[in-house]
């Protein structure tokens, strides 16, 4: 290897583990995610692995996996009030999401992407 090409590579290698540093700018905050969910007493009816009330997140996870609208609908689901249908049949309105600063869509799209992620 030329000197010159020495360098290139060298210069190539710094640079990528100087990105693999760099968190990326939209990545999932699990432990944020998971507080809004407690604040807002998601997990009164929702879990992780099981359905209680509301159907389990791996469960929501599967059911829109592959699907492109799947975000834009679980962010108009807990944000509009939409009815919600529970295991004996009767609907509620589901719970608005709240968040601090108020309707902080950084805040709701990291929830819902929390869930797609399960």
């Amino acid at each position: 290897m030329t000197h010159s090409l020495k360098k290139v590579a060298s210069a190539l290698m710094i640079s990528a583990c100087g990105m693999l540093m760099v968190p990326a700018a939209h990545a999932l905050d699990e432990e944020a995610a998971r507080a809004l969910a407690k604040q807002n007493n998601c997990l009164k009816c929702h879990a992780i692995e099981k359905d209680k009330d509301g159907p389990a997140y791996k469960k929501v996870a599967e059911k829109y996996k592959g699907k492109a609208t799947a975000e834009a609908h679980l962010i108009d689901h807990i944000t509009s009030g939409e009815k919600a249908k529970f295991p004996d049949g009767h609907e509620e309105e589901h719970k608005i999401v709240k968040t601090s600063p108020p309707k902080d869509m950084a805040q709701i799209k990291n929830l819902v992407q929390w869930i797609l992620a399960q």
